[in-house]
């Protein structure tokens, strides 16, 4: 896939991302057995009932409401002058970030504005209270400014409080920030906020799966939660009540399987009670940014892809010559190839809508037989 969609493709994967009731699933499952969205889009209903409901299968047939008019104002805005530059990332793309492929719900589409090539390197995310003690605050900063000088990109969510904080921290450092946010990327929420954006799309990145105009409502912000996690190797949580955001993002990230840290406080302080609640359960207790280094991997460089080695998605693929027909983990893989795990994630979704590989629950993968 190239870097730039025409606009058939665009108008292809908007459809499938924009249409009501078709949620993220319907639409993987429908790129698993058609292979791209313009095909999902010109099979026939009964063809499309084989793999969805009929709920679904009738939302397909028409473009939604104000379907050309989002269009459109998509091209603009990819079009037009801009000081930082704009992307859009569908599911498939090389440029699409490896550890949020390797997550139970990958977003369709990736809104980008910055330095798209921050979703392939390593991130740490921090996230907390939009209402942090002055001691939580610097902790936000000084421990993303401290991790990005060891090489790790920030992500966070652009919140008041602690996620702002660690955002200017990043900033500080050389690494560089990941800002995932609720809205579309036209529009910039908290409004506090608006000049720290700015300062991030031009050395960072800005993120989001909403298309643009998609105002901020609370719906969202669970949903953007599961990008900060799944972007990163490990999230630290820095003040959060019992009841907070910051313990859906810890959550999710244990979910994808990916480490958790939390900073200890107070015991009679609301704003430590989170973090004590996940130290019980088993989060690591930290200190400083060095207890978060000594438990994540050490950087490595990513191997470059080979022609050889990635072009190939016939019966010859060297990929599936590796897979046999076993079941399948990403670590197995890259132990039995070689390749590393972006390498892997690329082609196994290839070989994934092209309908010679089955994603498996738990992260794990198998041939499919053509016989």
């Amino acid at each position: 896939m190239t870097d730039a969609l025409d606009r058939d493709e665009l108008a292809a994967w908007l459809r499938l991302a924009e249409t009501p009731k078709v949620g993220r699933d319907s639409a993987r499952k429908l790129l698993a057995a058609f292979g791209s969205p313009e095909a999902v889009l010109a099979v026939s209903f009964d063809s499309h009932r084989q793999v969805v409901s009929e709920a679904v299968a009738r939302a397909l047939m028409a473009p939604p409401t104000g379907f050309d008019a989002k269009l459109e104002r998509t091209l603009v805005w990819l079009s037009e002058r801009s000081d930082t530059p704009r992307a859009i990332i569908p599911l498939g793309d090389a440029r699409y970030p490896p550890p949020l492929l390797n997550t139970a719900d990958p977003p369709l589409l990736l809104y980008a504005q910055g330095r798209v090539d921050l979703l392939h390197g390593e991130a740490v995310a921090i996230v907390g209270s939009r209402n942090p003690t002055p001691q939580g605050a610097l902790n936000a900063r000084e421990f993303a400014q401290a991790l990005g000088a060891a090489g790790w990109i920030v992500v966070s969510g652009l919140a008041l409080g602690v996620d702002g904080a660690a955002h200017e921290g990043a900033l500080a450092a050389s690494a560089g920030t990941i800002a995932v946010v609720g809205t579309g990327l036209d529009r910039v929420y908290p409004r506090r906020h608006f000049d720290l954006a700015h300062r991030i799309a031009r050395a960072g990145l800005m993120l989001s799966e909403y298309g643009l105009g998609t105002p901020a409502l609370a719906a969202h912000f669970p949903q953007r939660n599961r990008l900060i996690a799944g972007l990163s190797r490990g999230t630290l949580v820095i003040e959060a009540a019992l009841e907070s955001g910051s313990l859906i993002t810890a959550r999710l990230a244990l979910e994808a399987g990916r480490e958790v840290f939390a900073i200890p406080g107070s015991i009679h302080s609301p704003q430590s009670r989170g973090c004590h609640a996940l130290i019980k359960q088993g989060a690591k207790l930290v200190e400083s940014a060095a207890d978060v280094l000594d438990e994540l991997p050490a950087l490595a460089a990513v191997r470059p892809r080979t022609a050889a080695a990635m072009t190939e998605t016939g019966p010859n693929d060297p990929l599936l010559a590796a897979m046999g027909y076993e079941v399948m983990s990403l670590d197995a893989l890259v132990a039995r190839t070689g390749w590393s795990a972006h390498e892997l994630n690329t082609h196994l979704l290839d070989l994934e809508l092209s309908g010679q590989v089955a994603r498996l629950p738990g992260q794990l993968f198998q041939r499919i037989s053509s016989s």
